[in-house]
């Protein structure tokens, strides 16, 4: 089911391409070609080719059926190879490349007696790469254009930028820019650059501007997560990646930044004088509000609050609310053991009875971990009890650690470290110092069998004694 899960997951990132509303059936078909000549990398990092005609039953069938009709059904597995015949197979084929699955076929069935068919050894060597010639540098030299979107909300671009240490830890800004007006649809500053902080700039960004038609984004942590991908799916959105290398797609939004360089962060300074983050974001946002979005932007002639003030309301329509929710849902894969129990990040739920020994879909909030929503199927199948929460946030929703200043580390150059007081010595706790007594006496440090029992604990004297003293016993005075 996870792998199946994966698979519609790459199937919706192909087909995405060709639901874009407006384009012709010749459109269509010359994208869809081109995405049949390309090598995709498939779900768990294989690289495989899509036809012409797979690629159009899949957008039939999102068009017919949605997300989950791009998800295969789970097939019964089949008795495998033995591993000593596939490994056979691999040699013969190394030892000369020039041999085709039929040969190698032959050679084993007159070996071993038996041999599997030629089209699993075909997937054999397509897996390990036997089947493909050597190929040398051959990047090809292309020219990047101007570009730019008709409407607004047609392409949002997104990116991260490294800022200055805030509150004691390094600040990371998170912004989203309109394609068309340049205006920036939202932006939050942050701790960690993670998807939990990213999301949190692009769930306002989503509630207040409305749903992009597509996304194009960095290749960073923050945005190839699972959850972004999903998210996407739900909404209807098309999520772009910049190729490697490439950043020259993503050109609007470093502008942008260099923008936020020149006219914000060399304000901010080294971040001394800000106190935390909100107060960061707070600034920030009355910049981009009262500079930025009212000031005339170069390339468009216009002021990107003006130009997006131009779009129409069909275009900046806010997705509904039960809707956006489950976008920013996150969801994991278990089984249930014998007694309806599963575990997640150190918890431990209980579910119905009837899905003891099944794999259960977790659906939850991030930030929430005691309420869980149990799918099944793709349907809903009551929630998870909590039986025993040690954790009751994601690990990906970390805290930033306050900063303590330590008065050892943290001391002023030149000004000598602060000692322990030590506490003054009373001159009657002082000990009697030792004095060899004379012979005879019977006093510590006498021979004999009396000085030796005498010797034994000089020190035991009542002046010698630590303070405070013990009571004293009945009968006896105080030393």
């Amino acid at each position: 089911m996870e792998r199946a899960r994966e698979t519609g997951l790459f199937r919706y990132s192909l087909v995405q391409e060709l639901l874009e509303p407006g384009l012709s059936l010749a459109e269509r078909g010359w994208r869809a070609r081109e995405m049949a000549a390309r090598v995709h990398e498939g779900p768990g990092g294989r690289r495989v080719t899509v036809s012409y005609s797979t690629l159009t039953r899949w957008r039939r069938c999102y068009e017919e059926g949605g997300f989950d009709a791009l998800v295969p059904s789970p097939r019964q597995p089949a008795p495998r190879t033995p591993e000593e015949v596939l490994a056979l197979a691999e040699a013969l084929k190394r030892e000369k490349p020039g041999r085709t699955a039929a040969q190698v076929r032959r050679i084993l069935q007159v070996t071993s007696g038996w041999a599997p068919s030629d089209r699993t050894l075909q997937r054999l060597f397509e897996r390990l790469e036997l089947n493909r010639p050597a190929l040398g540098p051959q990047e090809e030299q292309r020219a990047f254009g101007r570009f730019e979107c008709a409407r607004p909300n047609e392409m949002w671009t997104g990116d991260t930028l490294h800022g200055p240490v805030i509150g004691g830890a390094k600040s990371y800004l998170f912004a989203f820019v309109d394609d068309h007006s340049r205006a920036v649809m939202g932006a939050r500053w942050a701790h960690h650059d993670d998807v939990v902080r990213m999301a949190a700039a692009f769930r306002p960004a989503l509630q207040a501007r409305g749903v992009p038609k597509s996304a194009y984004l960095d290749n960073g942590s923050a945005f190839v997560d699972a959850w972004l991908l999903r998210g996407c799916a739900v909404l209807g959105i098309r999520l772009i990646h910049s190729r490697p290398g490439k950043p020259e797609g993503r050109g609007k939004i470093e502008r942008f930044f260099r923008t936020v360089r020149e006219q914000f962060l060399v304000e901010v300074g080294d971040g001394a004088q800000v106190k935390d983050l909100a107060e960061m974001n707070r600034v920030f946002q009355a910049w981009l509000e009262t500079v930025y979005h009212r000031t005339v932007h170069s390339e468009t002639g216009e002021a990107p609050a003006a130009r997006w003030e131009k779009a129409s309301p069909a275009e900046r329509a806010v997705p509904e609310p039960g809707l956006l929710r489950e976008a920013f849902l996150w969801s994991e894969r278990r089984r249930a053991d014998k007694t309806a129990l599963v575990r997640m990040h150190g918890n431990v739920y209980q579910v119905d009875a009837w899905l003891a020994g099944q794999y259960v879909e977790l659906v939850f909030d991030p930030f929430d971990l005691d309420r869980v929503e149990v799918r099944a199927g793709g349907k809903p199948a009551g929630t998870a009890v909590p039986l025993t929460a040690g954790r009751h946030r994601h690990p990906k929703t970390r805290r930033a650690a306050p900063h303590r200043a330590r008065p050892d580390r943290d001391r002023l150059p030149g000004r000598p470290r602060r000692r322990p007081r030590r506490r003054p010595a009373r001159p009657g706790l002082l000990p009697v110092p030792r004095q060899r007594p004379r012979r005879g006496t019977g006093q510590p440090g006498e021979t004999g069998r009396r000085g030796r029992q005498r010797s034994r604990r000089p020190w035991l004297t009542p002046r010698a004694r630590p303070w405070p003293w013990p009571a004293p016993r009945p009968g006896r005075s105080a030393p």
